[in-house]
């Protein structure tokens, strides 16, 4: 299992977008309080600590979750003039940073402009007597922005990740019951594997150049209409891959089809402007992760019994996968199966989060396959045509 680089305070590289760590993952919300118990209550994150009104921020109310090498930040304006109102009331919730730590926030903003990045803003220092957060963000694919963060003194990643505040006015949750249950429940996720991009027709190689020439990733995998599609419906999709382990951003766009794309519908409910379709959180026990989940009354993609006819004959007879987790419970949780000549994975889709279809997570377990299912697309774009079926958007 390939895992992130280790943040060290000592953390040094002459390259300045060198990456260290996703810093967080930010998502505008119409009611972050509430989101926040959502998202403790059906997933097992720890409401760690907040950005409110009582500690000082005057224009957006903010709650950091966190659980393995996870962190959440669910934001919600506090005006009409603060841009989670416009993406909530447009878009609906949905992912709109994923932030990467570096050693200078400054230094790697620059460069990406140099690189043909358009600004989002310029770097801001956070700085009170703990110590020093520097921010500096650029647009991407449509609502989404990349935020690089470096932080100094008490601010440093590494303690942050055992428990340090996160940014100034930021402070500890107290007596919050949720924590204390999912403490003794845990849910196992451990750190964000991908995040899957729509983006319109046409729009996926503009943006697989974008990430090579401003952020020097490199195509990892690329999936066409033959590999990804149905009877009815096909999408396209290129992965672009950071280096290191630490992040893959698959990037989709809709295929002609006789019907609708589940690309296409997300883009119907964001007036077509592209962004996060999903979140990847890896676990290294799916059984158990899936199972936790499933009993906190998180909502997956149904499978027809049929998958589990062929999934066997196909992963360990055709593909010569050891798959040692227990059969039966596996078809038991709905979990799907696959494997290519690295060893294979297990994973398993939600329902969408809230009422517009645009934001779903995706839990997966990998046993040395760093592919992404490539031999269950068939089996889950099926179901979820059938799921667009119910909701009248096939």
């Amino acid at each position: 299992m390939t895992t992130a680089l280790p943040l060290t305070a000592n953390f040094k590289s002459t390259d300045p977008l060198a990456l260290a760590d996703v810093d967080h993952v930010r998502l505008y919300v119409g009611n972050a309080k509430q989101a926040a118990f959502f998202y403790a209550h059906a997933f097992g994150f720890t409401v760690q600590q907040y950005r409110d009104l009582t500690t000082g921020s005057r224009d957006e109310a903010s709650y950091l979750l966190t659980q393995g090498n996870i962190r959440l930040l669910l934001t919600t304006g506090l005006n009409a003039h603060h841009p989670a109102c416009h993406d909530v009331a447009h878009y609906g919730d949905g992912v709109r940073d994923i932030a990467f730590t570096v050693q200078d926030a400054t230094k790697a903003w620059e460069q990406a402009v140099r690189n043909g990045a358009k600004p989002a803003h310029e770097p801001m220092e956070l700085k009170d007597e703990t110590g020093t957060v520097t921010l500096a963000a650029i647009k991407t694919f449509g609502r989404c922005v990349h935020t690089f963060v470096s932080r100094r003194g008490g601010y440093e990643l590494g303690k942050v990740k055992t428990g340090g505040t996160f940014m100034p006015q930021f402070a500890k949750v107290k007596n919050f019951g949720p924590n204390d249950y999912n403490r003794q429940n845990p849910c196992g996720l451990e750190c964000v594997d991908h995040c899957v991009g729509n983006v319109g027709l046409g729009g996926m190689n503009q943006w697989v150049q974008w990430y090579s020439d401003v952020l020097g990733f490199s195509l990892f995998k690329h999936f066409d209409d033959k590999d990804i599609s149905t009877e009815y419906s096909a999408l396209m999709s290129k992965v672009m891959d950071s280096g290191a382990g630490l992040i893959k951003i698959p990037i989709n766009e809709p295929a002609e089809g006789k019907r609708k794309s589940q690309v296409q519908e997300y883009l119907d409910f964001t007036e077509n402007v592209p962004g996060v379709q999903h979140l990847a959180f890896r676990c290294n026990d799916a059984l158990e992760t899936v199972a936790e989940l499933r009993r906190r009354g998180v909502d997956f993609l149904r499978l027809p019994d049929t998958y589990y006819e062929k999934v066997w004959q196909r992963v360990e007879g055709e593909m010569h996968a050891n798959v040692k987790e227990d059969h039966d419970r596996i078809k038991e949780l709905g979990i799907l199966v696959d494997a290519d000549d690295e060893g294979y994975l297990l994973q398993l889709f939600t329902m969408p989060l809230q009422d517009r279809p645009t934001l779903f997570i995706e839990i997966i377990c990998r046993r040395g396959s760093q592919s992404f299912g490539k031999g269950n697309f068939r089996a889950l774009f099926e179901s979820l045509e059938l799921e667009q079926a119910r909701r009248g958007n096939l």
